[in-house]
């Protein structure tokens, strides 16, 4: 911290991210993906401050009582630091969207039209108590040519700082910018309410990661566009003609492999015609695992292990061993409790009937919809896209997982010979 109040200090962020977008626009592939690889080769060299780091942020998250699933969202080890570099890795080995040209003709006038990725330019990423979005964030924003300004969850601050000091020693590497990509250097929340209110002179698009209440905020008080990427309230339904092991295995992973991710299922749907073949192999797989679980008069009656599920439940995204389990009357019936009660995110039919997979995934209105898959799939990564900031929600710009095409405008080249307009 320095003597600057924290509006001079965010303004100053501001600016030279603004300035480093310019110099970013310009940068070819190769030096960008040499900073990208020292930033991988940072982040394993500086292993054990950023554990370091992190323990601080676990003991204190520990202290304040913050919940098993977020702890599980906090923590750091050896493994996620080596995911987080080569996810940067990949990051690098992926193409370069800057310049792409996504089409281009010819008109009768004579000129010649093309369109042109370009990058958004600088932008404003807020986020929880996840560290690893710091890597991935910093390393999409810049293959993309785009300044990034980072604003953490107050929980992940030391680790943070130590992943963002491997990130401006990669950039230092390849000559770029340290500017390039920013960490707010405070946890006073008003830093936030000046990046979302003060900086539309410098920012051009805010993107959110986060709960419902980060998110809402950000959408009602932010004057620069924003990205929208609301919570996972995930659904996986268990059509009539679901195979038993399928069912089984996608439901336990889409719940319990990490429950504190936004891709985690929330719901349950169960056909009617299903209940007495798939119910209790599923629930005994699920309580077997750990979870709690909540469900409908119907499930209820069908197995006492069950609590009863309040309204409530069916729009909460727990990020933690708990799911609420409903039966429906069929396809129709499933479609319209997500219509109803999703976020929008991502759907998950089980069933070996093409046509209800087809129904489903073309009726569906959510970013990602899948059939016979686990929603833990809902990640940039393991879509090819190397990393993701996020999974948008919403239908403006970029929608499903958000990797660095996805942070891309683009601009129309217009090429003539002298060509006047009669």
């Amino acid at each position: 911290m320095t003597d600057k109040s924290i509006f001079d200090q965010m303004q100053e962020i501001g600016k030279t991210a603004r300035d480093a977008a310019a110099k970013l626009a310009l940068a070819n592939t190769d030096k960008k993906n040499k900073a990208l690889l020292a930033m991988a080769a940072s982040l394993r060299k500086n292993q054990d401050k950023i554990l370091a780091a992190n323990a601080q942020d676990m003991k204190a998250g520990q202290d304040k009582g913050l919940a098993s699933a977020m702890l599980d969202r906090l923590l750091l080890t050896e493994e996620r630091i080596e995911a987080m570099a080569r996810g940067i890795e990949a990051i690098a080995a992926f193409k370069d969207p800057i310049g792409d040209v996504m089409d281009e003709w010819s008109v009768p006038s004579g000129l010649k039209i093309s369109r042109v990725r370009v990058p958004l330019g600088v932008i404003g990423i807020i986020y929880e108590s996840r560290p690893n979005v710091t890597a991935d964030a910093g390393a999409l924003c810049l293959k993309a040519g785009n300044a990034a300004i980072l604003r953490g969850g107050s929980e992940s601050f030391h680790s943070s700082r130590a992943i963002h000091a491997c990130l401006i020693e990669g950039l230092k590497a390849a000559g770029l910018p340290e500017t390039s990509i920013s960490l707010v250097p405070t946890t006073d929340r008003e830093a936030v309410g000046i990046l979302l209110r003060d900086m539309g002179a410098f920012v051009d698009v805010i993107i959110p990661r986060g709960g419902r209440s980060l998110i809402e905020r950000v959408q009602a008080d932010a004057r620069v566009p924003v990205m929208g990427h609301l919570e996972g309230i995930c659904h996986v339904y268990i059509h009539e003609s679901a195979d038993l092991d399928k069912a089984v295995a996608v439901t336990v992973n889409a719940k319990l492999r990490r429950p504190g991710i936004c891709g985690a299922a929330e719901t349950l749907l169960i056909d009617e015609a299903a209940l007495g073949s798939h119910l209790g192999p599923i629930l005994d797989a699920l309580i077997e695992g750990g979870c709690e679980i909540l469900g409908d008069a119907e499930i209820c009656a069908l197995d006492s292990r069950v609590k009863p599920a309040t309204d409530d439940d069916w729009y909460t995204e727990y990020l933690d061993k708990i799911i609420s389990v409903k039966a429906v009357s069929g396809i129709e019936d499933a479609m319209e409790h997500i219509r109803t009660y999703g976020s929008g995110h991502t759907e998950s039919i089980i069933t070996e009937d093409g046509a209800a997979a087809d129904t489903f995934l073309s009726k569906v209105d959510s970013a990602i919809v899948m059939h016979n898959a686990s929603t833990q799939f809902a990640d940039g990564g393991e879509f090819g896209m190397g990393a993701e900031i996020g999974i948008a929600t919403g239908k403006l710009h970029a929608r499903g997982p958000v990797g660095a095409a996805e942070l891309t405008s683009y601009k129309y080249q217009v090429r003539g010979d002298g060509t006047t307009r009669p």
